[in-house]
């Protein structure tokens, strides 16, 4: 009977995951075993689950009407637990999260790493990624997720704050003189960053405008490559404060149009809408609120 209900936990997971390597990614399983599952249970029950494909799986008419009964049978298990571990001033778990590669130096990682050193019986994974990951396919508890979200079946809850500057290099801006205008802005080399929005918001003494950048001189998909790339002289982009304060401090990069402000961003947490929330992912959000409330992260 125990086993029947792990390969049934082990189908929903494939399921909602959408392969075998992405399930067992989802549940600290090899692909091997997640299969092994399967197959024991479509053997013993004598139906098809899945129809396979080299590419693709898919919920067979069986398979779609025991997903929903299977889902509440996981779902009742996980509120099970997190009725038992609620209150325990000692909590046991895992806790699987994503937040951006960039920020090293951010309170926002050091907060995890207090909340980890506070509970060594907590096994945390984390990946650092600016690409935004799925957090149900890739079975992930919690993303830290920053700027402006999107709306989706996700739960969010908003923990902080972050600041951005505007900034290029000094060799930069020798050719160009003084920029501290939209106006002579629009003149500039721009580094894209595929995670931002192309249109900027810029705000001085109660006056706002919407800049859209008319020269991309190179494209990047990260926070660091974008810096890497204005430390070379290569364009101008706002970035987050705590990535660049250091090289500003050295001279090393200039704030662009000092007299305007970007708007703060948000930094969210934010975790599946599917089944009941874990009690130790509701745990570290508190601790990320109790801690970075006052703070910048």
């Amino acid at each position: 009977m125990i086993e029947d209900y792990r390969s049934l936990a082990v189908f929903v997971a494939i399921a909602e995951a959408g392969s075998l390597s992405a399930a067992g990614r989802r549940l600290k399983l090899s692909t091997s075993v997640v299969s092994h599952h399967l197959s024991r249970l479509e053997a013993k029950l004598g139906i098809t689950l899945f129809f396979r494909s080299t590419r693709s799986m898919s919920l067979s008419p069986e398979g779609r009407a025991a997903l929903e009964p299977a889902r509440r049978m996981v779902a009742a298990g996980e509120e099970a637990l997190d009725v038992l571990s609620a209150d325990s001033d000692e909590p046991v778990g895992a806790l699987r999260i994503t937040m951006p590669a960039w920020g090293e130096r951010m309170r926002l990682r050091q907060t995890l790493w207090d909340f980890a050193r506070r509970h060594p019986m907590v096994a945390i994974s984390l990946h650092s990624s600016d690409a935004p990951a799925d957090l149900v396919k890739d079975g992930f508890d919690l993303a830290i997720r920053l700027g402006t979200l999107t709306d989706s079946s996700l739960k969010s809850r908003r923990i902080g704050n972050f600041q951005r500057v505007l900034v290029a290099a000094p060799d930069y801006l020798a050719t160009r003189g003084a920029i501290l205008t939209p106006e002579a802005l629009a003149a500039c080399d721009f580094i894209a960053v595929t995670m931002l929005p192309d249109v900027m918001t810029f705000v001085c003494d109660g006056e706002t405008i919407a800049f859209l950048p008319e020269h991309v001189r190179l494209e990047v998909d990260t926070i660091a490559s974008a810096k890497s790339a204005i430390l070379a002289g290569l364009g101008i982009q706002h970035l987050p404060l705590g990535e660049v304060e250091d090289e500003i401090a050295s001279g090393r990069l200039v704030r662009v149009m000092p007299h305007w402000s970007l708007p703060d961003l948000g930094v969210y947490a934010v975790w599946p809408d599917v089944g009941p929330q874990k009690a130790l992912t509701r745990r570290l959000i508190d601790f990320f609120l109790d801690t970075m409330a006052p703070h910048q992260p």
